[in-house]
């Protein structure tokens, strides 16, 4: 019945949140760009199909009101060390929401950060 899934952002700045998940190591696989104006970009990594789209783009074609205030949803990502990996993340411009701090009972470290876009992603790591 389904033959695939992704996650769509909303983002007024396409390019510089499509240009922060390529720092984390996403690749570009998609450009939609209507009159010029980039309206949903897809990049892929970690395992996962990301769409960043531009609300009025969204709202203009499709009659959706979408909003690009972030925090709705979060991405998670699993990582080898977490520390190492937020580290990374805020040198390619994450903003910092959450210092790595153990969880769970001590199962798994976890961070949180920001995209451009305001969307919180979680970074975890399993400490079996």
């Amino acid at each position: 019945m389904f033959l695939g899934s992704q996650v769509n952002i909303y983002a007024d700045d396409v390019d510089g949140t499509v240009d922060f998940y390529k720092a984390l190591g996403f690749a570009e696989t998609f450009r939609y760009a209507p009159g010029g104006e980039v309206g949903h970009v897809e990049v892929k990594g970690a395992g996962l199909v990301l769409g960043v789209a531009a609300p009025n783009i969204i709202r203009a074609e499709h009659g959706l009101d979408v909003s690009p205030d972030g925090a709705a949803m979060e991405l998670v990502l699993w990582c080898e060390d977490v520390e190492s990996a937020y580290r990374f993340a805020i040198d390619a411009g994450a903003a910092a929401i959450r210092e790595p701090h153990d969880f769970q009972d001590g199962r798994l470290r976890v961070a949180w950060i920001g995209d451009p876009a305001g969307n919180p992603i979680q970074l975890v790591q399993r400490k079996d």
